[in-house]
């Protein structure tokens, strides 16, 4: 059966809603995240693209290229409460939605035109509901696969509305660079240039396998997504609410050493599933359980994030404070919770180019030998 997939996504989202909450903002040039300079940005206005700047390029360059520009730290409180009224607003209006992130949905409504009105229309007309109730501007792309509405929904922008009708994914996609194929970072972009390949029409006239000898199977990936093929299915939206881990010891303990060494063992883990799965926290819990079965929480709400030094240093905090009974402890556990997607942009907002570089290194290791790659120096002492 035909499919037909509209993907939205919210323009320049973080610029966006500082300027729905300060209005003296609009037309200038807004740059969001790290504001020292060695912070990294998050996300920037048109008016300063226009200079070179883009999302990921160290704070201080962008200060150079774009002196004007307005820096901001961003309030993820206010980011995550208008994706969540766009997120509703869909969900009334769609029935089968994916939120792949803070600020982009898709939508799957193959086979509703026997139902409601053309598929351009419907869509067109949720779009209009969206800006009308959130107040900011979104654009999306309509396709017959995921892949081709997302390329078309960045062809659309700014506030703008593309459709590929069935049977054309392949001639849109041709005159395009190659780098404009959703999952090309620069590394294989540089890779592809290098061989002489620029357009993605080059792409879909060489034989799958000779991309997958260069780039094995993501040569494969590469070659079906150039020629407007995919079949992955839209997956239904559901938020979770927390992720926890927990140590019930053999016996009963007062060891500090000990009990550090167990926390600092959680928190890594947990915070590499956390950007495994592309989320931040916003609220930590820390949990002890004495030798009486006498269960205490203790938590506090913290900038959302998903890196361990940040993470580490607010548990220890609670646990420092918390923990001076010195009574015997049957159970330690921590807890993530107030989870919220977006980990790609949001952690920029903290963070240095430095650390950022040393977080992508550290997952890309255990992302290939496993998650036991890697363990924080405190976590191996006594193994």
């Amino acid at each position: 059966m035909e499919r037909t997939v509209v993907h939205m996504d919210l323009d320049s989202f973080f610029v966006s809603v500082e300027r729905l909450l300060d209005s003296s903002l609009n037309g200038k040039p807004v740059i969001i995240g790290g504001t020292s300079d060695r912070g990294v940005v998050s996300s920037c206005s048109y008016e300063a693209r226009q200079f070179g700047v883009h999302s990921a390029m160290p704070s201080r360059m962008a200060k150079q290229l774009c002196p004007q520009a307005i820096f901001i730290h961003g309030d993820y409180d206010q980011y995550s409460k208008y994706s969540s009224i766009v997120t509703q607003i869909i969900n009334e209006h769609a029935p089968v939605v994916e939120k792949a992130s803070i600020d982009e949905h898709y939508i799957d409504i193959s086979g509703m035109e026997r139902f409601i009105k053309p598929s351009m229309i419907w869509a067109h007309e949720l779009r209009e509901r969206i800006i009308k109730e959130s107040g900011l501007p979104i654009s999306f792309g309509l396709s017959s696969n995921k892949t081709v509405s997302k390329v078309a929904t960045n062809e659309a922008k700014p506030n703008g509305e593309k459709n590929v009708g069935f049977g054309f994914e392949k001639s849109f996609l041709a005159p395009l660079s190659v780098k404009k194929i959703p999952g090309v970072g620069d590394k294989t972009y540089m890779l592809l240039r290098n061989m002489g390949i620029e357009k993605i029409q080059t792409v879909q006239q060489m034989p799958m396998e000779m991309m997958m000898r260069v780039f094995g199977e993501n040569g494969q990936m590469i070659w079906k997504k150039a020629s407007g093929i995919d079949n992955s299915p839209v997956e239904p939206y559901s938020e979770r609410k927390s992720i926890s881990s927990e140590t019930t010891f053999d016996k009963d303990t007062t060891d500090i050493q000990k009990l550090r060494q167990n926390i600092v063992t959680m928190i890594f883990e947990l915070a590499y599933q956390l950007r495994k799965e592309k989320k931040v926290t916003g609220c930590v819990t820390l949990k002890l359980r004495y030798t009486d079965f006498q269960t205490h929480t203790f938590q506090c709400r913290i900038p959302y994030t998903s890196n361990d030094h940040i993470l580490l240093t607010r548990v220890m905090e609670l646990f420092e404070k918390n923990y001076s009974r010195r009574v015997l402890i049957r159970l330690i556990g921590v807890k993530f919770s107030h989870l919220a997607s977006g980990f790609n942009q949001i952690h920029l907002f903290d963070d240095s180019e430095e650390k950022i570089k040393l977080y992508q290194a550290l997952d890309s290791i255990r992302n290939r030998f496993g998650d036991d790659a890697i363990k924080r120096g405190i976590s191996l002492k006594g193994e």
